[in-house]
């Protein structure tokens, strides 16, 4: 099909699907419904594993789906279905009314207020379709060429789980009662390898690499993605236990996200007005130190968590959540608003079925502006950590302790891999003692944070 008979016929589709989205919604109406809303998701999905050369998956998948919520006053149902047909959306209609008339009521049920639905103008650049531009034979090399670049970098490279390459892209349409009808398009693709390398004595250690890019043309080659890996893995033969020790403890970016991920349960709508996060009536309060500023940004243009609008139609915007260590703002979506007597962040998230839950657009800590190296050469002795193990965070006490693995540092430089050790310490505690924060972000996913040094942790080992 010629180039411009295809965008034609993709807008004929896009139409045909938002007129869709809005016939849910009247037919909703009119059976009853005081409020609706219609959301349709579809997408096509490319995932492939080489391991040792041979192909040992290959996906590729395209989906389409329905999901609708009804209101009755205060009560609420949702069904969703994949069957298109007209006797499939009106099951899917008349199903949802009939649950929604005999669930309880919720005095916070409801949408939001219309006057806050919108969507951002312009172009965020969240789709590029480049990433399904390659030919499958091609597309299953990305895999192939990571994973050779890791077993060609070194001798001691002797096994691999795989390389792999993954493209998808995605389109939502929302709609509702009260008059707003959207949608955006999404892209993405990401190369991985995970290479094993092995020691003289027999001992094996795994680690890996990976890029993600919204368009194929902006993603790391599949060569420097595995000679990544290969060095990760390399650098942790001969892993020992070390001494207890209360050292200071520097967090390789790939791990300090993890941080992040427990000030966003903690500052979760959802978490604060059940009582179940140490941040709950905090706000306007000193939590962390001076140095730490936490935003969510929904806005960025090509961002891995950017939209034009959040899962209820308010546009996206910028929340700061931390300011220079004072908690500034929760993250809620329209129900936890209610509930808290505030008014939403626009983090509404949702699948086809259910409530909306609450979701980071671009969630990211703030960047220093000391290099890594720079932050481990102040250390004469702690741990560099790149892995961790299990979850060990209380988020009602702030208790903390997690299974680790990285490297030791001895006189301001990383000396010999660790492992079977643990990380302990206390949230509360833990956010103030953040004494160094690395000029290295970058964000190979939603959540992102830079090199972080804390101290006062202690290291658990022999």
């Amino acid at each position: 099909m010629p180039e411009a008979q295809l965008e034609t016929r993709t807008s004929q589709l896009e139409t045909d699907l938002k007129e869709l989205a809005a016939d849910v919604v009247r037919r909703a109406m009119a059976g009853g419904a005081t409020a609706a809303e219609a959301v349709i998701q579809e997408g096509d999905e490319f995932s492939t594993v080489v391991r040792l050369g041979e192909v040992e998956t290959l996906k590729e998948a395209g989906s389409r789906a329905l999901g609708v919520r009804v209101f009755f006053g205060q009560r609420a149902a949702s069904t969703y279905t994949s069957d298109f047909s007209l006797n499939g959306i009106e099951k899917l209609v008349s199903s949802a009314l009939v649950l929604a008339k005999i669930t309880s009521e919720d005095p916070h049920s409801g949408l939001p207020d219309a006057a806050l639905f919108g969507a951002l103008p312009g172009d965020l650049k969240l789709f590029h379709s480049d990433v399904y531009s390659l030919p499958g034979a091609e597309r299953i090399d990305y895999a192939r060429r990571a994973e050779k670049a890791a077993l060609d970098y070194d001798p001691r490279i002797k096994n691999s789980e795989g390389g792999s390459f993954d493209a998808a892209t995605s389109h939502k349409i929302l709609a509702n009662s009260l008059g707003f009808l959207g949608e955006y398009r999404r892209s993405y693709c990401s190369v991985v390898a995970v290479p094993i390398a092995q020691s003289e004595d027999g001992a094996m250690q795994r680690d890996y690499w990976y890029h993600m890019s919204r368009s194929l043309k902006a993603l790391e080659s599949p060569e420097h993605v595995g000679k990544i890996a290969a060095q990760r893995s390399l650098r942790r033969l001969g892993a020992r236990k070390v001494k207890t020790a209360r050292v200071p403890v520097v967090f390789d970016p790939l791990v300090s996200r993890s941080i992040l991920d427990h000030i966003f349960e903690g500052v979760n709508g959802d978490s604060v007005y059940r009582g179940a996060s140490f941040l709950a009536g905090k706000l306007g309060e000193k939590i962390a130190g001076d140095n730490v500023t936490v935003i969510d940004d929904g806005t960025i243009v090509g961002g891995f968590g950017s939209s034009p609008f959040d899962g209820e139609g308010i546009p996206t915007r910028r929340t700061v959540v931390i300011e220079n260590g004072v908690l500034q703002s929760y993250l809620l979506n329209s129900y936890t608003a209610r509930k808290l007597g505030m008014t939403t962040t626009a983090n509404a998230s949702r699948g086809l079925a259910g409530t909306p839950g609450i979701g980071p657009g671009n969630y990211f800590l703030q960047q220093g502006t000391k290099s890594p190296k720079e932050i481990i050469a102040g250390i004469q002795d702690g741990l560099y950590v790149t892995e961790f193990l299990g979850h060990g965070a209380n988020l009602v006490t702030g208790d903390y302790s997690r299974g680790a693995g990285g490297l030791w540092i001895s006189g301001g430089e990383l000396t010999y891999p660790v492992e079977e050790i643990t990380v302990g310490g206390n949230l509360k505690e833990m956010f103030f003692n953040i004494t160094e924060i690395g000029n290295d972000l970058e964000f190979r996913g939603s959540v992102a944070a830079p090199t972080l040094r804390i101290d006062g942790l202690t290291v658990g080992g022999e």
